[in-house]
């Protein structure tokens, strides 16, 4: 898993409330379990007519937005059906971090898995980001996972609050594997006094 340390791009508005999993991945993208080749598929309803044309009026098919990395969004993003295609396609297309006042439980902790950033402000706050974010390509906002705070084009600063080790993890990459792998002189010395105990397991 890529390491999230400081990330400064591009962020793009997106101020609809309760976009669920389905919106963000629909179910017929489900059927792979690998993580890539899935951005293309982000947003898909949103994103493209039913001729398979892009939508203009969809903020990430806008020129300004097209590199996005961050998404300011409404509340309760990442709601409806448990899917971690979800943030395997954000990932995919190139989101790193979405801000939004508050996430599904889900959702919120795959973001963790998968080496994305969930912040949560207040909704003054996110009235203050999502201004900042329709400037369009101008709206480059820095992200600073290890002083826990978002400056915007202008150089406002929004603080944010951060569960420790969620922050430990994605300063460091770290995903379950990642963690597990951490251990490993414990793990091959545990392997090794059973193999010495217990050699007929």
């Amino acid at each position: 898993m890529d390491k999230f340390e400081k990330l400064t791009a591009i962020a793009a508005p997106m101020p609809l409330i309760n976009i669920d999993t389905d919106m963000i991945i629909p179910k017929q993208f489900l059927k792979t379990i690998k993580r890539s080749g899935l951005g293309v598929s982000a947003f898909y309803e949103m994103r493209y007519d039913t001729d398979g044309a892009e939508n203009p009026e969809f903020v990430l098919n806008k020129d300004a937005y097209r590199d996005a990395q961050i998404l300011i969004a409404g509340d309760n993003f990442g709601c409806g059906s448990s899917r971690e295609h979800a943030p395997w396609a954000l990932l995919d297309f190139g989101i790193r971090c979405v801000v939004s006042t508050s996430f599904a439980d889900i959702f919120f902790n795959n973001c963790f898995k998968n080496g994305i950033l969930p912040v949560v402000v207040t909704q003054d706050q996110l009235n203050l980001l999502m201004k900042d974010a329709e400037k369009g390509a101008n709206a480059r906002m820095t992200v600073d996972l290890e002083n826990q705070q978002i400056e915007t084009s202008d150089g406002d600063v929004v603080a944010f609050d951060i569960d420790p080790f969620r922050k430990h993890c994605l300063i460091n990459g770290l995903d379950d594997i990642g963690l597990t792998l951490e251990k490993s002189a414990s793990i091959d010395a545990f392997e090794s006094q059973m193999a010495s105990q217990r050699p007929w397991v």
